[in-house]
């Protein structure tokens, strides 16, 4: 299927932007406060995950029910809040995030959603936060900077649990990741190329199956099953 130019320049869509919006047309939205949540962050310019993305992580959490969740990458704390509320009802998520200006806005949503008990929001760098967990968690959900994914992974390995699932958003960087390092900007190369090595560590990795989906823009789901298989 030929891919589709996004607003982005010199980016494009994975997926056809006819079958996108056909696929969000059923979407039936979610809770009246994140729904106005997502206006608020749409209007500002303020990335949250995408609609396809948001019905997966639901369709995630009604099947697995976690109860320890972890997510590495906070911004203004839309899929923190979606998570708590599509979550089992006692499940905890705790959540990074470096950036001052997003760690306010996401305290403040997390206080007006009335979940300041549920999120536990840690503000610093995951490179050195990660290091400081316990786990385990039983789901791990990454949305952070794209080039720091493979350099979280052994600790993320670490702390997720026997059974339990890794999902990777963005990992497809709207088509790019598909480029000869060639094609796309010098600025972009050092990006694309740890991608595509955390991409190859997913799929290969002993303990892990993974399959990459072309939801949003572009998903890793993982399940943690052991040398041997899921016991």
């Amino acid at each position: 299927m030929r891919r589709q130019r996004s607003e982005e320049p010199n980016k494009y869509m994975i997926v056809d932007e006819r079958m996108v919006a056909f696929m969000n047309s059923f979407d039936k939205g979610n809770t009246p406060f994140l729904d106005q949540l997502e206006k608020e962050a749409l209007a500002a310019d303020v990335p949250i995950i995408r609609k396809q993305m948001q019905g997966f992580l639901k369709f995630l959490l009604a099947a697995h029910r976690p109860m320890r969740i972890l997510e590495v990458g906070t911004a203004i704390g839309f899929s923190a809040l979606l998570m708590s509320e599509y979550g089992p009802e006692n499940c905890h998520i705790t959540t990074i995030e470096k950036y001052e200006k997003r760690i306010s806005l996401a305290r403040e949503n997390f206080a007006r959603a009335g979940r300041e008990r549920q999120i536990t929001l840690l503000e610093g760098d995951a490179a050195d936060l990660l290091k400081e967990l316990a786990g385990p968690y039983d789901l791990i959900f990454m949305d952070a900077a794209k080039g720091q994914y493979i350099h979280f992974l052994p600790d993320i390995l670490r702390l997720l649990a026997g059974r339990g699932l890794l999902v990777s958003d963005n990992v497809l960087q709207d088509g790019d990741v598909v480029e000869s390092r060639f094609a796309v900007t010098r600025r972009n190369r050092t990006i694309h190329a740890r991608m595509r090595e955390y991409l190859y560590e997913l799929t290969h990795h002993q303990e892990l199956e993974t399959c990459i989906l072309p939801v949003g823009d572009g998903i890793t789901l993982s399940v943690k099953c052991g040398i041997a298989g899921i016991s």
